[in-house]
This record gives C-alpha cells, sequence and structure tokens, in this order.
C-alpha cells in the first residue's frame, strides 16, 4: 500500500509537469492554431494546411498528455481517501498508483526529447560486421527487435533495402520508421552492437563474439531544407535480389546512389552510399535514395552542431556515436548497455523488442545534460 509521502511526491511531480510543459500557453496556442484551421481557404494549399494540422496535432498531444496525467492523479487521490473508508482494496490502490506512475514516466521522458528533430521520423540501418553468417545472423535479431519495438510503439515501417546473407541472416538493412517521436528515442540505439553466445554455426560448440552496426538519422520531408549538390551525384542501376516475381530478377530497378561529400570544417571527401530496392519502379527507389541522402546530410549537419555545442560546454559528457553502445550476452542472462550502465536479465525480453529501460536510462543520462541552459 501506497504511503501518502509517495502520493505527495507523485501530485508534485505532476504539478512540475505543469510548468515544465506550460499548459497554460500551450492551450491558448492550441486555441489559436485551430482557429487557423477554420479559415474558408484553409484547404486551397494542402501543403500549407497539411502543415499546419501537423503542428495542431503537435501541440495537441502535449496538451492532451497532460489532461490525463491529470486525470490520474485525482483519481489516485481518490481511491486513497477511499481506501481509508474500505471503500476499495488496498492491491486497487496500488494498482493505479503504478498506472499513474508508468504515465507520468512517459510524460517526463518525452519532455527531455526537445530538440527540433526529436519529434521526426527515423532512418535505421544495421550492417553486419566482420564474422560472416555469425555476424549475419547477429544482424537479422537485431532487425527482428527493431521492428517488434515499432510494431509495440504502433510505428509504421518500411524497409528500404534488405540484402540477404550468404548463408543466414542479413548483410545489411534499411528500415524507415515513421511514428511518434521515432528519432527522439531511437537515437540512443546509434552505436555497435556487440552479441555473445555459443553459436549454432560452431561444430564445436564454441563461444563466439559478434558485432553489428546501427545507425539512426532523422527522416526528413519536403519541409526541411537540406542542400544537395547534384553535380556529387551518380546513379549505379542492378538487378533486385530476392523475393518479388520475374520482373525483379530481369529488369534494373535496384538503384545505388554515390554521393561525394565534402567536410565543411576539413576539406576531406567521403562518399555516401545508399542502396535502395523496396520498388519495382525504377523512378520510386531513385526518389526514395534521395530521401535518405537528405536524411544523412541533415544528421550530419546536426552532429556538427552537437560537436560545436560540446566544445563550448567543456563539462558536458559527450556522446560517443560510434562506439560499442552495449553487450547482448545470452549465456549469462545479460544485457548491458556502457554509456548508462543500465542492464537487465530478461535477454529475451529485448530480442523482442522491449528497448524501454535502455531508452529511458539514455535520456535521463544524455537528454537531461542537452537541455540544459
Amino acid at each position: 500500500m501506497i504511503t501518502s509521502d509517495q502520493l505527495k511526491e507523485t501530485q508534485d511531480r505532476v504539478e512540475a509537469l505543469h510548468r515544465y510543459l506550460d499548459i497554460p500557453a500551450k492551450e491558448m496556442q492550441l486555441a489559436e492554431e485551430k482557429i487557423r484551421t477554420q479559415d474558408p481557404d484553409f484547404w486551397s494549399d494542402a501543403k500549407r494546411a497539411e502543415e499546419q494540422m501537423k503542428k495542431v496535432k503537435s501541440i495537441e498531444k502535449w496538451v492532451t498528455g497532460y489532461k490525463e496525467v491529470k486525470t490520474m492523479i485525482d483519481e489516485l487521490a481518490l481511491a486513497f481517501d477511499y481506501y481509508k473508508e474500505e471503500l476499495v482494496t488496498e492491491e486497487e490502490v496500488d494498482a493505479t498508483y503504478a498506472k499513474t506512475i508508468e504515465t507520468i514516466e512517459a510524460l517526463e521522458l518525452k519532455n527531455m526529447l526537445r530538440e527540433e528533430e526529436d519529434s521526426m521520423d527515423c532512418v535505421l540501418k544495421i550492417n553486419s560486421g566482420a564474422g560472416g553468417t555469425e555476424a549475419q545472423d547477429w544482424a537479422s535479431m537485431l532487425m527482428r527487435m527493431y521492428l517488434r519495438y515499432a510494431e509495440a510503439n504502433g510505428y509504421k515501417v518500411r524497409i528500404s533495402n534488405l540484402q540477404d546473407g550468404d548463408e543466414a541472416g542479413i548483410k545489411t538493412c534499411t528500415i524507415e520508421m515513421e511514428g511518434d517521436y521515432a528519432y527522439g528515442y531511437l537515437k540512443s540505439e546509434n552505436g555497435v552492437h556487440r552479441l555473445v553466445r555459443v553459436s549454432p554455426y560452431n561444430a564445436q560448440g564454441k563461444r563466439m563474439t559478434s558485432f553489428a552496426s546501427v545507425f539512426v538519422t532523422p527522416l526528413v520531408d519536403d519541409n526541411i531544407e537540406v542542400e544537395v549538390d547534384p553535380s556529387k551525384i551518380s546513379w549505379d542501376l542492378f538487378r533486385s535480389g530476392g523475393a518479388g516475381g520475374q520482373n525483379v530478377n530481369k529488369v534494373e530497378t535496384g538503384v545505388r546512389l554515390r554521393y561525394q561529400y565534402t567536410d565543411p570544417d576539413t576539406g576531406e571527401t567521403e562518399e555516401i552510399l545508399i542502396e535502395n530496392t523496396e520498388s519495382r519502379k525504377q523512378l520510386e527507389n531513385r526518389e526514395n535514395a534521395m530521401r535518405l541522402l537528405r536524411s544523412q546530410l541533415y544528421d550530419r549537419a546536426l552532429q556538427k552542431r552537437r560537436e560545436a555545442q560540446a566544445a563550448i560546454e567543456a563539462g558536458k559528457k559527450k556522446i560517443e556515436w560510434g562506439s560499442q553502445i552495449r553487450s547482448y550476452v545470452f549465456d549469462d542472462r545479460r544485457v548491458k548497455d556502457h554509456r548508462t550502465g543500465f542492464q537487465t536479465s530478461d535477454v529475451q525480453g529485448v530480442m523482442d523488442g522491449k528497448l524501454d529501460g535502455f531508452i529511458k536510462a539514455y535520456l535521463m543520462e544524455y537528454a537531461s545534460t542537452e537541455n540544459k541552459d
């Protein structure tokens, strides 16, 4: 049974959210933005109208989210009083408390995602490391993990490129995820993921170590301006492999975009390579490859901004985006994040997409420092 102190602490957290989110101002802003949608000529410019509706929904989510939390804390306080009068059981009060805490934490977590790009959709790319079949199998397991996470969170998923492994698993895949704060949550997955297990592909039953890299970038839309130099683009065409019928195998519908990127600070040139095999139509694959290129260029600009900010804030922890971030040790039933120290013994749960603990620990440690003035 919760105590009166726990109830008071929970009420204080809700009051703090009211201040942090500035709910009165958001309610006023929401009313003003909704008035704009009532203009008789509102839908004459479909693109502008769509942007406005997106803005309204974004503000509305914060207001609705807070109202839900406020309703739950009021119900908890009522249940606490009813318990004293023996109108509800101890178990019912504790269940209400647990649900209230879960909802509050979800809103607190989202409140940490204040960067412009956090609310965007994302592109998640997985590459298998050295190690042949074992590494390729690990890459496919990670792919399944992220698809399960997306399904649990109601994200819309599109696989824009998939290359099967030589014997099992995959060599690489690119997944586009569309959903509420997809990039803000999944940016925590950026880096190298390490698997330690007794390999089913090793005849001696030896313990093997495999690696796969995960790259997460914001998925930009037409409203985001990104400079792309057409003179630095070249295209290769190839026949898409895998399922899709005879047309896929006979016609060169797969596209490979090469972009010669020049670092604005160092002057060093690097080739960005993007492959797209999603559609049977070459034009659609070209368009999506360009979209993915713009997303990568936008992400590089963000990284430059982060580096400049980190240089100014000397005491701030630096996020090493390309470093080994997490180990999955199957035999010891342990998954540990090396950046935050968060770990769990629920290996199967993690592989089924239960990543909230890792995401929360990451945001608590890093996003909180990013948002300090």
